[in-house]
């Protein structure tokens, strides 16, 4: 959510600038920079950490640079050689009292060249020092401030089509825009950890005077990710004040149709799904408001707990609903939970966006009426035109695909609306306070009696042909299996060709007995395939990671992943969850391709060594750093810019309990160190916590 003007403190204003209005960025430039940076604010640029530094090797003349040493040094331009045709260099001959060296430039522009290196001029360059017919050379120098030439280069993450020298250009140009803030730390804690001032370390973090200082554990990168996780846990905090002040509703638990629903289980709840279920039933009996978040392994029985405390609301007279991420998951958990609900005589709809004309009026009414007791659906049960009779209770599934800001939306559905969200996705700690810390946390550890775990195994690539062939066997006895493809880099398109490559080899050896599905197929006949598995039509499902997410096939007993050193644990963690779901032993084959990184390794041997979720997810974030554990990009969760929350976790638990204790003693933020909080929130983008602010 960007800031309006009118409420911004005014400080802040040449931060929400546009690139735009420095020199040199063109329309063009500004789409590279929105590419690389998200965005296109000075605040964007200033946020954004370089990489790493090179140092400059300065040298006193020219006798004294050494063949292929990297130099700088400051000569006078003597004689410009234009190319005489295009397949020649331009060059120019330099000099200094020890002797003479070429400048050369392939495909330049004379006019370009002539006037950044005018005759008899003194200029600073710099460049890689090569030999051309027993002289000195060096193929496009980099031109250097002769005032102030920098001591070493400062190398950022780029795009294609930017380069560091313009990117370093307008970074510089926005800090001298910057402006100092109110300090907004407590005197005590920045005092004890030595940090500099906000300004300061912002400062450093561009001008670093060598690699140790662009360590996340330096001075000024702590104090800039402290400050980046205050603003998140601030935030987090207002807005669980905010809910904790709606009035909740108090729910009869454990009533009639809750009893009827658990007489229809055939088997008894798990010791952990005994406990969630009282966290939840302690919940949703008080008058506060439930929040509660439940995670629990692929196959743990999360749908099963969430139903029983659906009933609640139920007896209590009034609707739930319960929203996925997805339609075929929507579809999938009406299809778990009818039986049950049947058992039990309860009336329900399931909406997604597939739903249209008649059927889709006649269902509304059922939901605005009343008569549809549960209602199950996608995010298209946010839509404005949907409405309750009366909804006591939301329960969300795979939460991580919905943000804070959607858990809200779908709570103000009905007065005082108790939320579930349910979550797969094994969640370190710290990224679970990152995401979730408006929340309390249930977790379900282990599988339902009677499962197997999986046997993991590792398979070179060339051992693949033979692998199919054995698979061919195992087909003719009935077996079902996923053979999943990776996702190449970003590209929809060759993700899409390494599927529907092995499709067709597939195909060859075993006809109509193989399917395929990817992400860019409709959802109607995405379903159409997934049905046909589901049924046994289809006995191997070839498909790219769209069936990481819930996708329930009890009879599929083998999971093969290609390029699985491709793929992060938690993703390969989820893949594997997809097999092992019924009584039969099942299999996940690693396919990996040589050579394979260290981290790769590491990641297939703890695959391999435990079925654990969440310890594999701890691992994830120490292997990998948090932005890729859940997939950010695509998920609700923060995507920080500055913090690094596999380095910076101990921050992360001090910066919750300043936010929570300070809440207590200045809950408007309005002391002087209340304002200056205003102002870092603001300065986050946190406008929907001071919009709770006002309206209290």
């Amino acid at each position: 959510m960007s800031s309006t003007p009118s409420q911004r403190p005014f400080i802040l204003d040449p931060l929400f600038r546009s690139v735009g209005v420095l020199n040199g960025v063109g329309p063009k430039y500004l789409k590279l920079y929105e590419k690389l940076l998200g965005g296109t604010k000075l605040l964007d640029l200033i946020f954004h950490k370089p990489g790493n530094i090179v140092e400059r090797h300065f040298v006193e003349n020219i006798a004294a640079a050494q063949m292929d040493d990297t130099v700088a040094l400051t000569v006078t331009i003597d004689k410009h050689t234009p190319s005489p045709h295009r397949s020649q260099p331009y060059r120019i001959r330099a000099r200094d009292p020890s002797g003479f060296i070429d400048l050369v430039f392939f495909n330049a522009h004379g006019n370009w060249i002539e006037a950044q290196y005018p005759l008899n001029k003194q200029v600073t360059i710099c460049g890689k020092i090569e030999d051309f017919r027993g002289g000195k050379q060096i193929i496009h120098p980099e031109l250097l401030d002769s005032e102030n030439p920098e001591k070493t280069e400062i190398i950022y993450p780029l795009t294609a089509g930017l380069t560091t020298k313009p990117l370093r250009k307008v970074i510089l140009a926005a800090l001298d825009q910057t402006p100092d803030l109110p300090e907004w730390l407590d005197t005590a804690q920045a005092k004890q950890q030595n940090w500099p001032s906000w300004k300061a370390a912002i400062t450093k973090l561009h001008h670093p005077d060598h690699n140790e200082e662009l360590e996340p554990t330096s001075k000024s990168r702590t104090r800039l990710a402290y400050d980046e996780f205050l603003a998140n846990q601030l935030t987090l905090a207002i807005i669980r004040k905010k809910q904790k002040k709606l009035k909740g509703r108090t729910f009869l638990t454990n009533g009639p149709h809750r009893q009827k629903l658990m007489a229809a289980l055939p088997w008894e709840l798990t010791t952990y799904q005994q406990d969630a279920l009282k966290d939840i039933d302690a919940d949703m009996g008080s008058n506060d408001r439930m929040l509660r978040l439940l995670q629990g392994d692929v196959g743990s029985g999360k749908t099963i707990v969430a139903a029983l405390a659906m009933m609640n609301a139920i007896d209590s007279g009034t609707q739930t609903a319960l929203m996925a991420p997805t339609e075929i998951l929507a579809r999938q958990h009406e299809q778990t939970l009818k039986p049950y609900l049947d058992a039990a005589g309860i009336p329900f709809v399931t909406l997604t966006g597939r739903d249209k004309g008649k059927i889709r009026t006649s269902i509304l009414e059922d939901i605005s009426s009343g008569k549809a007791k549960i209602v199950i659906g996608t995010h298209a049960l946010f839509q404005d035109a949907i409405e309750f009779a009366d909804l006591g209770c939301a329960v969300i599934d795979e939460q991580h695909r919905f943000g804070v800001h959607q858990r809200l939306q779908l709570s103000n559905k009905g007065r005082g609306v108790d939320v579930l969200v349910m979550t797969a996705t094994p969640i370190p700690r710290t990224l679970a306070l990152t995401a979730y810390g408006d929340m309390e946390v249930s977790r379900i550890v282990g599988k339902p009696p009677g499962r197997k775990p999986v046997d993991t195994r590792l398979i070179p690539q060339d051992q693949v042909e033979d692998m199919m062939h054995r698979l061919g066997e195992q087909i003719k006895q009935g077996v079902r299996a996923y053979w999943v493809c990776p996702l190449v880099e970003e590209s929809e398109v060759l993700d899409l060709a390494a599927a529907e490559e092995r499709y067709i080899i597939l195909q060859s050896l075993f006809g109509d007995k193989v399917g395929l599905v990817h992400g860019r197929m409709k959802p109607k006949d995405k379903d159409e395939v997934m049905q046909k598995f589901a049924q046994g039509d289809i006995s191997i499902l070839v498909a790219t990671t769209v069936i990481e997410v819930g996708v329930n096939v009890p009879e599929a007993t083998i999971m093969v992943i290609e390029h699985a050193e491709r793929f992060g644990l938690a993703q390969l963690h989820q893949l594997r969850g997809r097999v092992g779901r019924g009584r039969d032993q099942s299999y996940c084959f690693l396919v990996y391709a040589h050579p394979i990184g260290e981290t790769a390794k590491e990641r297939l041997k703890t695959l391999r060594a435990t079925e654990d979720g969440f310890l594999i997810a701890e691992k994830d974030l120490e292997l990998r750093g948090s932005g890729e554990v859940l997939g950010t990009k695509q998920s609700g969760l923060e995507n920080f810019k500055l913090a690094d929350l596999a380095a910076h976790a101990d921050l992360l638990i001090s910066a919750r309990q300043d936010a929570a204790l300070f809440l207590e003693k200045d809950p408007d933020l309005q002391s002087e160190r209340g304002k200056a909080l205003r102002t870092l929130l603001y300065l986050f983008e946190r406008d929907q916590a001071i919009s709770y602010l006002r309206s209290g």
